[in-house]
């Protein structure tokens, strides 16, 4: 039996554990089961793939990213482990030999989907193979209350049933205490090892901006910060995500749509080619991202409001895997509030999930219209403490201005409850500002007390109100009633003035927040050399017919700049060069060294 940190060394190229990840593996290898959650680019697939090359037989892998298995199995094939996937996409006599392979136990790891794992003839398979662990990738996949539930993983306890001697672990990069708690039970793992990792991602600056002109916020942030960078552009609906890629390409970007109503064919191509190419820009609602291994993403931008901080989490996480600066960029409006409030009270769920998810959209407004440190907010959702504000968020490099709104919150929440609490926010805020608009005139409202008492406020301070008031829990908006805005219990002190509250003052123009470089920083002269590298390896992936990054991360020629190995010696030295990677492409690598013309 080889030992986890050979493996480590060898396989994957790196000289020590990060974090939990020993406790991980060794928790396994030893048969124990296991609930690991972990961040995006936090080393998950490592906990499950050693101790599966460890341990005697083949490694099971269930998960729902059938777009992504192949370019997962060339990554391992790349380290030279021999793996394999079953899925939609392989023909019977693919399948067959996979299958058979299995059987042979000529394979490592297995990546089943898990529509196919639940059914009768693939479990009898496993019974007849040798499995060394099974590995639950997407664990949040299993709770109806999460954000990306997928009814296939509920039929998932049956590997405990069936399989009760193979040791199982469940991964997930997003749960909270209560998510966390439903994986547990839905997959017989009360009695599992729980490894819950700090969620803390700092390379990531997190920004968020009220919607002001949307499309030129964008292309200034993509012109004057993300020149060449790959990243995604999240939208809520299949028709913004057309038009907005469309738009994007007109402007000169290389960017692509990605919805799930495009062709299949079409969604994976667009998929190969923005993990193989450098510098796509993907525009996707969110059936676009979960698993998505690419490590160069620089930027996650929402042109609309997520519905959950778990969603936000999770999006936001693809950005900077590889550790390097990344940025998050969130646009948002009440507009966004009143269309999630609607799909919410649509939904086929129960009056308890449908409360949830209210409870959810608030809490992801509360993050928007926060005066305080972001990073500190976004943690404590997930319970956990962060000592001082973070410095890398907008409020905390550019600190919003406050100043005291008891007295306007008071005009707001007596003009709803004078006007019936039965008008969404522009009829409100148009009462306010004494408007003789004909919705105004009709109910004649021109004729209420709070009429016209709000003139010294524009239409956006008033709007900002609104959105900070709803944010804090004194107003709700009424998604069955098309947006009403409506009294909580919360506002009766406010309302007495018997609360002050300091609101986050509207800036006349969003501005950009001074920002250091979101491109990987290279010493003058070591561009060229930096450049052949990666010239080098293009081609290398090109002609292996994978990602770049499945040769090596940035990470690792950016190592290999500053090294400058000149031998197999030095070369297995650098952090991500395991030895089968140096025997397929180490040899190219050296020479681009060796043959470089350095500067005096």
């Amino acid at each position: 039996m080889k030992s986890a940190h050979s493996i480590l060394e060898h396989v994957f190229g790196y000289d020590a554990f990060r974090g939990q990840q020993q406790a991980i593996i060794d928790t396994l290898i030893q048969g124990d089961d296991a609930l690991v959650l972990m961040p995006t680019g936090g080393g998950k697939s490592l906990c499950y793939q050693i101790p599966a090359l460890v341990r005697d037989g083949c490694g099971v892998v269930v998960s729902p990213l059938i777009a992504l298995m192949q370019d997962q199995v060339d990554a391992l094939k790349a380290a030279g482990v021999n793996a394999g996937f079953l899925n939609s996409s392989l023909s019977m006599e693919q399948a067959s030999e996979i299958e058979q392979a299995l059987l042979n136990g000529e394979l490592e790891l297995l990546y089943v989907a898990p529509e196919r794992l639940i059914q009768p003839r693939c479990l009898n398979l496993l019974k007849r193979a040798n499995i060394s662990l099974f590995a639950i990738d997407e664990a949040h996949c299993v709770s109806q209350w999460g954000h990306d539930f997928r009814a296939d993983y509920l039929q998932l306890s049956l590997l405990h049933e069936q399989f009760p001697h193979i040791p199982r672990v469940a991964l997930t990069a997003t749960a909270d205490e209560r998510t966390r708690q439903e994986i547990a039970q839905r997959l017989d793992l009360q009695n599992a090892a729980h490894f819950v990792s700090g969620f803390d991602r700092p390379n990531i600056q997190y920004r968020i901006e009220l919607k002001d002109k949307p499309r030129q916020q964008l292309l200034q942030f993509l012109r004057d910060e993300q020149a060449g960078n790959a990243g995604v552009i999240y939208c809520l609906s299949r028709n913004k995500v057309e038009k907005t890629a469309e738009w994007l390409s007109d402007e000169g970007f290389n960017a692509l749509p990605y919805h799930a109503g495009l062709p299949s064919e079409l969604r994976a191509h667009h998929q190969q080619r923005f993990l193989r190419e450098d510098g796509i820009i993907m525009v996707a609602t969110i059936a676009f991202g979960m698993g998505i291994d690419k490590p160069d993403v620089r930027f996650v931008a929402h042109l609309d409001l997520p519905k959950s901080i778990e969603a936000y989490y999770q999006e936001t996480g693809r950005a900077g895997r590889d550790g390097e600066a990344a940025t998050a960029l969130l646009l948002y409006g009440l507009e966004d509030v009143v269309k999630l409030g609607q799909m919410a009270a649509g939904s086929d769920g129960n009056e308890q999930f449908k409360r949830l998810e209210r409870q959810r959209l608030e809490a992801m407004l509360g993050l928007c219209e926060i005066t305080s440190c972001r990073r500190q907010t976004l943690l404590r959702y997930f319970g956990e403490t962060l000592s001082e504000p973070c410095g890398n968020c907008d409020c905390c490099l550019q600190p919003p201005v406050t100043w005291d709104g008891s007295q306007v919150s008071q005009k707001l929440l007596s003009c709803v409850y004078r006007t019936g609490q039965r008008f969404g926010a522009n009829h409100v805020v148009d009462v306010l500002r004494g408007s003789t608009n004909e919705k105004v005139m009709q109910f004649k409202h021109d004729q209420l007390s709070t009429y016209g008492i709000g003139r010294d406020l524009s239409v956006n301070e008033w709007r900002a109100v609104v959105r900070q008031l709803v944010a804090r829990g004194y107003l709700r908006v009424d998604a069955d009633a098309y947006g009403a805005l409506c009294l909580t219990e919360r506002c009766r002190a406010l309302l007495r003035g018997e609360e002050q509250i300091q609101l986050r003052k509207t800036p006349a123009k969003a501005s950009a927040v001074g920002t250091r470089s979101r491109t990987v920083e290279i010493d003058e002269q070591d561009v060229p050399l930096w450049n052949a590298l990666r010239a080098c390896r293009k081609r290398l992936a090109e002609e292996f017919g994978v990602p770049p990054y499945v040769v090596f991360h940035d990470a690792t020629l950016r190592e290999m700049v500053q090294q400058r190995p000149m031998s197999e010696r030095t070369l297995l030295k650098i952090s991500g060069v395991g030895d089968s990677k140096m025997e397929r492409f180490g040899n190219a690598f050296l020479d681009v060294i060796r043959n470089h013309e350095y500067p005096e």
